[in-house]
């Protein structure tokens, strides 16, 4: 027994009540002897602990070396070439450009016949090891984060020649346990010779957007070069949080110079009101085609996948089957090859198949009748039109196919079908279109594919640049461009329209905002709106409700200050208690 047990008494007994229970094997026994342990009565124990082998420290992970010439290679010693200050971020495009001549992978075309992946994807690793870092929507943009730039420094005091651990001991922010880059992972004197030096890249200025602030710029810093790359993202003015309401368009906006392109050739004009239709690339009648494009999900059963557009193919139409964003159906402007050089010089991506397609405005949600009433229940059919509604598309088609209900699920649902159907004509300004089978809505969409063609591919289109969507709504810059040119159709490339219905990256804080309200039952759309006007963030609403006493007065808070501002329906006294009980 140990000198320092402050209750010998009890450290007996327990020692005693152990032994006994290691001779009957009893489960008691780890519980005794970490009690016995706890109260040091356990002396051999103890000894036994002394003499035990210690603990093997853990081993602290290597630093990540990416091998010479390799694919993060490249991209890092391109990034590396940024402004650092600035945190100058540049897009795929420009990247695979910068890297390549530090890579002897292709970064576009495999290596080998027999495989899918490239140079790029190297990007993972350096992703996933918190190298790289990606900002912008929806266009991502690439830098380097704090210890990418330590590894992107590393390397390049390997290339003059200096000693490294020298260089990462003089890093101000370096804790006293942080690694060292090993000089052998880097390439040696022997390939020195062989790496060319990472150098800026001089860009035409007329190929460059800049955004210009309404702030004076500051002063250039003295003895610093900053790698102009295009696409690259500069200072700006700081962005409220809060987005602008659909109907209330800002009164200024940053002057956005764009790229514009014109018969082939390319053009840049600085705007000062946001984009207008100048700046749009416009794509002339007969240079696309109109496809339509199915949801791989619309399937007659599971064993039957093919039944839509085998039916589909036998009318004349022949579909495009791929996984959408948004919607079950939709129809494209595929581009001709003639015209994808326009288009590419206006950094818009290609498709994954390297064609090109522009969304037209024209969408379509396919819903049976059990599905309608499933998504009434669980509140899909709310969230789905809030989506349709934010992603900027002038004509939506909600069509609903009539499918065997039983007797009593109809008579339990139908005045909620009813009243869904009428809401979406009078309030959402959808088209709602009803067939009776499956055959029905197959001939349906063929009779669109060809009116659709007849209309578009005898027009013009105006394709949007993806840049625009970065400095402006996408709701807010279709709605501006439509009211300005109600005669003109515009569009934008299906990459840009998949990362704007991205169901995650796309929401701002307004958007979630929204949806969190909307969670409460009796919160429609209609209400959620104007309760984050007058209360812009969920902040100032819990700042609101704590700014008042517990009672009647807490309670009544949003009714008193809506009163009658919804014309259908206000918001009634029940109501605000409710949704004071959560956010208050």
């Amino acid at each position: 027994m140990t000198e320092e047990c402050m209750n010998p008494l009890l450290a007996g007994w327990l020692k005693e009540w152990m032994d006994q229970a290691k001779e009957r094997s009893a489960k008691s026994y780890t519980v005794l002897k970490r009690a016995s342990e706890a109260t040091g009565s356990d002396a051999a124990t103890a000894a036994e602990a002394e003499q035990s082998s210690p603990v093997q420290k853990k081993r602290r992970a290597q630093p990540y070396v990416p091998k010479y010439r390799s694919g993060a290679y490249g991209l890092i010693v391109a990034l590396g070439t940024l402004d650092r200050a600035s945190s100058q971020a540049i897009p795929k495009a420009d990247l695979i450009r910068l890297a390549q001549e530090h890579c002897d992978s292709s970064y576009t075309v495999p290596s080998d016949t027999t495989k899918y992946f490239t140079a790029w994807k190297s990007i993972n690793t350096l992703e996933s090891k918190e190298l790289v870092c990606t900002k912008g929507h929806p266009t991502q943009k690439y830098y380097l984060s704090d210890e990418g730039w330590e590894v992107a420094d590393g390397i390049k005091a390997n290339e003059e020649g200096r000693p490294v651990e020298k260089l990462m001991q003089t890093k101000k922010s370096v804790p006293a346990g942080e690694e060292k880059i090993s000089r052998s992972a880097m390439p040696g004197p022997a390939t020195k010779r062989n790496l060319p030096a990472a150098r800026p890249v001089t860009i035409p200025r007329s190929i460059t957007p800049e955004l210009f602030s309404s702030r004076p710029a500051p002063a250039p810093r003295p003895q610093q070069s900053i790698t102009k790359v295009p696409g690259a993202e500069e200072p700006s003015d700081i962005l409220d949080l809060v987005s602008a309401s659909e109907n209330d368009w800002p009164d200024s906006e940053p002057e956005l110079g764009l790229t514009t392109v014109r018969g082939g050739r390319t053009h840049r004009r600085p705007t000062s009101a946001g984009s207008t239709t100048e700046d749009t690339i416009i794509l002339p009648a007969g240079s696309f085609e109109v496809k339509i494009v199915l949801d791989m999900r619309e399937v007659r059963s599971v064993t039957d996948r093919d039944y839509i557009s085998d039916e589909l193919k036998k009318l004349g139409i022949t579909p495009i089957i791929r996984s959408l964003p948004l919607g079950d159906v939709l129809w494209v402007a595929e581009v001709s090859p003639l015209y994808k050089e326009n288009l590419k010089g206006a950094d818009i991506d290609d498709g994954e198949d390297g064609n090109i397609e522009i969304m037209l405005e024209h969408i379509l949600e396919r819903k049976r009748l059990d599905d309608l009433i499933s998504s009434i229940k669980d509140g899909r059919f709310h969230e789905q039109k809030f989506r349709l509604h934010k992603s900027g598309i002038k004509n939506v088609t909600y069509l609903v196919e009539e499918y065997s209900v039983s007797q009593e699920r109809m008579d339990k649902y139908e005045d909620a079908v009813e009243s869904a159907m009428a809401s979406m004509q009078v309030v959402d300004n959808f088209f709602v279109k009803q067939t009776t089978k499956l055959d029905d809505t197959i001939s349906y969409l063929a009779r669109m594919t060809r009116t659709l063609k007849a209309l578009y591919e005898a027009r013009d289109v105006n394709v949007i640049p993806a840049q625009s969507f970065e400095a402006e709504a996408v709701t807010l810059l279709l709605g501006r461009l439509r009211k300005t040119s109600p005669d003109r159709v515009f569009g934008m490339t299906f990459s840009v329209f998949s990362a704007m219905c991205d169901k995650s990256e796309s929401m701002t804080l307004r958007d979630v905002y929204l949806k969190m309200l909307m969670c409460i039952r009796g919160v429609t759309g209609e209400k959620a709106v104007e309760i984050q006007r007058n209360w812009p963030t969920p902040r100032a609403l819990a700042e609101a409700y704590e700014g008042r006493e517990q009672g009647a007065a807490r309670d009544s808070m949003i009714s008193d200050r809506l009163g009658n501002v919804i014309p259908r329906k206000k918001v009634a006294k029940t109501l605000s208690a409710k949704i004071a009980e959560i956010w208050a």
